[in-house]
């Protein structure tokens, strides 16, 4: 089998041909950190390679495997991981020249798991400055891009990990999200992202060091969570990374979800669930062609699963302000107002902006008041309905080194308009995926986000398999990649 067919097998099969001997761990390795190699000049997805470290794991594993010892349930399989998240003895800079020399003493919990599942790890993956963007460019390394045009932004936080899984360097990766980080890139990149409920998947530590201790922990905002090509593989994924840790107090009790089962059968399961559709919440602008897009996409989950679709908003105000005011409040200012003054114009102006700001205690007990009010709306809404569907963003990939379109529909908007499907999943902690709905003309590809109800996971999963089975978009890759495979 050469390298390019090697790329295209997804983490299942690949995971499953490694085990019985069909296919080498190493020249899996091989073939991932050739790709990436290829590729880094122009996408930059990768922060950090680390592929001495791939092939010390992938020979580990093919020796385990020859020795007739047993493997874990990703053998052999490359990982990228999002450079927010700590990696024991490898660099995690998270954007920011404060944390150009930090290296973690401790894996994140979730990395912990995919080790002990016996993962191949690729390197960590580009994010913009401790994830407080939606796109990919940061002080500190060369910007992310966008491989279906590279002049365009892969969206972010989890910018790099959307562009290696989209250009098949590795066929999973780790994204977080607190506010869209994960279903941003999946939506702008093409893939499969997924946001399970809150405290399915446990964090800790988070990306820190002592001078700054709690720069990227948003606490009661942020999940981790994959990014795939295909909805089988991040139910792998999640069978490996979810359930609970004492180290993180939000966590919960595992085993009302089982992930693979989950997306087994997909053909009839949908059959008679109420669906709602909201195609911008009643206030949000959208852009023309994302509309038709996903209203094409709405209407196979009525035509061809058999839902009873409706056209519907939950009816809360637009919470970008409450939002904004929560990060700020489960950030760390001092500390890093502290970085603030310490690095100057070396930070990005944005956050450097949002540091700066004078915020009210009434301020933030504001903002959790809109909060409260917003998931009220939302559980007395999915009462009514099995599932949400919405576009995953108002907008397809735009240039890179904007932090968002001015104008949108039309009207002129806020730099974080354009995002106005992901965070409020956020401040609800439902379980929400991005799933590839279709290209706009100009080849640039667009999401439909799938939301649950609180705790229902295994629907969104379900319902994304059965979509992914009418409209499949495994073998779709940009002309980068198909270049390289002719």
């Amino acid at each position: 089998m050469n390298d390019v067919e090697l790329l295209d097998m997804d983490a299942t099969s690949l995971a499953r041909a490694i085990r019985s001997k069909d296919v080498s761990a190493v020249a899996v390795a091989h073939a991932a950190i050739g790709r990436m190699e290829a590729l880094q000049p122009t996408l930059h997805a990768f922060c950090t390679p680390t592929a001495a470290l791939a092939l010390e794991q992938a020979r580990a594993i093919e020796a385990k495997i020859l020795a007739g010892h047993a493997v874990g349930p990703l053998a052999g399989v490359p990982l990228a991981v999002k450079d927010l998240i700590c990696t024991a003895g490898i660099k995690t800079v998270s954007g920011s020249v404060a944390y150009r020399a930090f290296v973690p003493e401790e894996d994140d919990v979730v990395v912990e798991r995919l080790g002990a599942a016996d993962t191949v790890m690729l390197g960590k993956t580009n994010v913009p400055e401790f994830g407080y963007s939606a796109v990919g460019h940061n002080p500190v390394f060369e910007t992310t891009r966008n491989p279906w045009n590279p002049d365009m932004t892969p969206g972010g936080s989890s910018a790099g990990s959307g562009v290696a899984v989209a250009t098949k360097m590795c066929p999973i990766a780790l994204g977080s999200d607190g506010g869209g980080s994960i279903r941003i890139p999946a939506a702008h990149c093409g893939i499969f992202g997924m946001k399970a409920s809150m405290g399915r998947v446990p964090l800790y530590p988070g990306a820190r060091d002592e001078r700054y201790p709690g720069v990227s922990s948003w606490e009661s905002l942020e999940h981790i969570g994959p990014m795939t090509r295909t909805v089988r593989d991040a139910a792998l994924m999640l069978s490996v990374i979810a359930g609970p840790d004492p180290r993180d107090r939000h966590s919960i009790p595992a085993g009302d979800v089982d992930w693979i089962a989950s997306v087994e059968r997909p053909e009839g399961s949908l059959k008679g669930l109420r669906v709602a559709y909201s195609a911008d919440w009643g206030y949000a602008p959208v852009d023309p062609e994302v509309r038709a897009i996903v209203g094409a996409a709405v209407a196979v989950f009525e035509k061809e699963l058999g839902c009873v679709v409706e056209e519907a908003d939950p009816g809360f105000a637009d919470s970008r302000d409450a939002f904004a005011a929560l990060v700020a409040m489960e950030s760390d200012l001092t500390g890093m107002r502290r970085m603030l003054d310490e690095y100057g114009d070396k930070i990005s102006p944005h956050l450097a902006a949002m540091l700066r700001q004078p915020w009210r205690a009434e301020t933030f007990t504001d903002a959790n008041i809109a909060r409260k009010a917003l998931v009220n709306k939302m559980w007395r809404f999915m009462g009514r309905y099995d599932l949400l569907l919405t576009p995953t963003l108002a907008v397809p990939p735009f240039p890179v080194h904007m932090q968002g379109p001015e104008i949108i529909e039309g009207r002129m908007v806020s730099p974080a308009q354009w995002l106005a499907f992901t965070f409020p999943m956020n401040l609800t902690g439902q379980p929400a995926a991005s799933v590839p709905a279709g290209f706009t003309k100009h080849g640039l590809p667009v999401g439909l986000q799938i939301v649950g109800r609180h705790l229902a996971d295994a629907s969104v999963m379900r319902a994304s398999a059965a979509f992914e089975e009418a409209r499949p978009w495994h073998d779709k890759v940009p002309d980068i990649v198909r270049t390289m495979r002719a």
